[in-house]
């Protein structure tokens, strides 16, 4: 009785959804598929898949080298599309490269900026990746790795995730930001669980350095290009270690000796993917096009609905029940998460994500993710303990 009540409600919230037309805005083949995994890969818009062709049919194969006059800034103006949605100003995001990459120039960078300083902060849980840049950053270069962020006395860096991936909770940007200036520590935050889902804030937060994705929440699509963002404050002196000529002052000089650019340009490195940030442009626009506040209502609106039920029916949870604390997706926890999962697929026609040790992560992705996808996913489950 219970899942019908459930899935009655989620049709009842799915036609009042102010929101819900901008789902037949992408490419969804499967109509009755419930697609719960948008926070790692997000669904393709439709105008996505009409700029790839104008790209390589008209861009790359009728302008040839020619299309490179519209091209060559395509990373700033990109960025400069982004920086609303997360809260920066004009001139300090670019779209380049992917977030591993951009994360290792940010944080060595950072370094460079505390040269008194040889501890780099970070969560021994926190995305895999970002540990990985950690520790391969400090074995090059003798520094330290330290566990957790209670005390930032002597600590150079900190890499922090603003949503955590498995347990979406969100930490508060603006305190953590302070605390760690207080301490006389930068931060370099990831935004790859937060950019497209959550206003972020950067500036009001004072945060200074961020990574971030755009083919989860911003759905720029499988691999599109990651972001940087720098405080306009801090552009001049950020000294990052990927010498490409890209960031050259004067790019076709061809000279031998490398001059930074004195904007946010000195982020990128070599010649980027056009029809990656193509994609991701895209998928930008139509995110800034639904609005970020809205975007964030719905998300929050999706997170009540899912652990309402999962109280309901017995389901365990640890994702926060404070609005302001939880991100864009609900775990639910289960002893068999990895075989619950795949039946998901197999059984129910939902795709969800399995995350060691023991979650299955639903992903609401505001402008694809339905009520009822999220009903049918935790009915599934419930059925199967």
């Amino acid at each position: 009785m219970k899942h019908g009540e459930m899935l009655d409600w989620a049709r009842r919230l799915d036609a009042g959804d102010p929101l819900g037309a901008w789902r037949e805005r992408f490419q969804i083949p499967d109509p009755d598929l419930a697609y719960l995994d948008g926070n790692s890969l997000g669904m393709p818009p439709k105008r996505t898949l009409e700029r790839v062709q104008t790209v390589i049919r008209d861009e790359w194969a009728g302008g040839l080298i020619r299309s490179w006059e519209d091209w060559l800034d395509l990373p700033q103006r990109v960025g400069d599309r982004l920086a609303p949605l997360i809260g920066a100003g004009a001139g300090e995001v670019t779209v380049h490269d992917s977030t591993t990459v951009n994360l290792y120039q940010l944080v060595v960078a950072a370094v460079r900026l505390r040269p008194d300083r040889s501890v780099i902060a970070i969560e021994s849980k926190d995305f895999p990746t970002d540990r990985y840049v950690v520790d391969g950053i400090a074995r090059a270069r003798g520094l330290t790795v330290q566990e957790g962020f209670d005390d930032l006395g002597g600590v150079a860096v900190a890499v922090r995730s603003m949503i955590d991936y498995r347990s979406a909770e969100i930490v508060d940007l603006a305190a953590e930001t302070a605390r760690a200036r207080r301490a006389g520590a930068l931060v370099v935050w990831d935004l790859s669980h937060a950019a497209g889902l959550h206003p972020v804030g950067l500036h009001a937060a004072g945060a200074e350095l961020a990574v971030g994705c755009t083919y989860k929440f911003l759905n720029g699509g499988p691999g599109a290009p990651g972001f940087s963002y720098v405080a306009g404050s801090l552009i001049e002196q950020l000294d990052q270690p990927i010498q490409g000529w890209f960031a050259q002052v004067d790019q076709f000089a061809m000279g031998s000796a490398f001059a930074p650019r004195p904007d946010i340009g000195r982020t990128l490195i070599g010649t980027p993917g056009i029809i990656g940030l193509a994609a991701a442009e895209e998928g930008i626009a139509l995110t800034a096009e639904a609005g970020i506040d809205a975007i964030r209502a719905k998300s929050i609106a999706l997170g009540r609905f899912a652990l309402d039920w999962c109280d309901r029916l017995g389901l365990d949870t640890s994702t926060p029940r404070d609005d302001h604390r939880r991100g864009g997706h609900v775990c639910v926890h289960h002893p068999n998460a990895r075989a619950v999962t795949a039946r998901l697929a197999t059984e129910h026609g939902v795709l969800a994500d399995f995350r060691e040790p023991d979650v299955i992560r639903l992903g609401c992705s505001p402008l694809t993710t339905r009520y009822g996808d999220v009903a049918r996913a935790l009915a599934a489950v419930d059925s199967m303990r």
